[in-house]
């Protein structure tokens, strides 16, 4: 079956919340206060996923946001405000480890239309877009299940994974430079919520 990769790749950049981007007024800058069970609950009903019990307990005890991105009901329904990279519609879906779809990235790669290879341009264009989404997919596919939970700058940003078998570890964005999500480590082990609270990220990134 031929998938329609532009097709696709508008569909998947739909499960953004881009209305969600915006920061809250300057007096309104600081540490939230904490949710109740009743929200928490609630969100975790309209996300389609249990938040990990570090998390939970954070979002319970301590702060709805704080150090990280707010999580708060607003007209687009429960998100994080500030964050306009989390893909509602693959939160459910099972977090990837980076080295599982290694074999399909270096196939994709070798895949890319070149001029060469067409009658003319025209042909060669539409076969680079639809190569090009679904480069597009495959990256926004690297983040199923995981949340953005703090944006770290120039393109850097750390993910809480709540979906999958790495459901409650910590991860960093680093495509803008390296193109990997690389685990955030602890002493060899994998980084959880509360032992990141306590570090910077790039503290604890396994370049």
């Amino acid at each position: 079956m031929t998938i329609d990769w532009m097709a696709e790749d508008r569909r998947l950049l739909d499960g953004r919340r881009y209305d969600q981007a915006r920061r809250p007024p300057y007096a309104e800058v600081g540490a939230p206060a904490p949710l109740s069970e009743a929200e928490v609950g609630e969100a975790e009903a309209e996300l389609g996923i249990t938040f990990p019990a570090e998390y939970r307990e954070y979002l319970l005890r301590r702060s709805a946001g704080g150090v990280v991105n707010r999580l708060c009901r607003t007209a687009a329904g429960w998100g994080w405000q500030g964050d306009s990279l989390t893909n509602y519609d693959l939160l459910a879906v099972a977090f990837p480890h980076p080295d599982s779809y290694l074999a399909y990235e270096d196939d994709l790669d070798a895949r890319e239309p070149l001029e060469e290879d067409f009658a003319d341009a025209g042909a060669h264009r539409e076969g680079w877009n639809q190569w090009d989404a679904e480069y597009g997919v495959f990256q926004e596919r690297k983040t199923s299940g995981a949340v953005f939970i703090r944006e770290g700058g120039c393109g850097f940003s750390t993910l809480l994974v709540v979906t999958g078998p790495h459901r409650g570890t910590m991860w960093f964005d680093a495509r803008a430079t390296c193109d990997r999500i690389l685990p955030l480590e602890l002493g060899g082990r994998p980084v959880s919520f509360r032992d990141w609270l306590g570090h910077g990220s790039m503290d604890l990134v396994a370049w």
